[in-house]
């Protein structure tokens, strides 16, 4: 189910308006790790995203996605699947919405320091490679 919500940046300068669903997904790779210093709580919003107020900065972080940021304040606001143009964004900046902690990726790259109490599917990289490998 997907629904219409709307976020901002710590900052206020940028808004976000997507069709999100209600479950969030953590990613445990590397980069989502360097980036947000710890998992990122992800939430897929498909292509129909809208960014209002200042343009969000970019970093392609792959041959396949980028990441976009505020210029101003910092704040993460989506990973972007370039051949899908999927945004995926951080839980975090819908404030006021009920999600669900649905699945965990690169399970296989999470560190020993923290664990999760919360049943949810999990996927290792080789997994997630092999997914996005049988959509092409």
């Amino acid at each position: 189910m997907e629904t219409l919500m709307k976020g901002k940046c710590l900052c206020g300068s940028i808004e976000v308006v997507a069709d999100t669903q209600t479950k969030v997904g953590l990613c445990h790779c590397s980069m989502c790790r360097r980036w947000s210093g710890g998992p990122m709580f992800a939430v897929h919003c498909g292509p129909n995203v809208e960014f209002k107020g200042n343009e969000p900065a970019t970093y392609q972080s792959s041959d396949w996605a980028e990441r976009g940021f505020c210029r101003q304040c910092g704040t993460h606001l989506f990973y972007h699947l370039l051949p899908s143009n999927e945004y995926i964004l951080p839980a975090g900046l819908f404030q006021d919405e009920q999600f669900e902690l649905d699945s965990q990726i690169f399970i296989d790259e999470k560190p020993s320091f923290y664990e999760l109490k919360n049943q949810t599917k999990n996927m290792t990289g080789q997994e997630v490679f092999e997914l996005f490998a049988s959509k092409e």
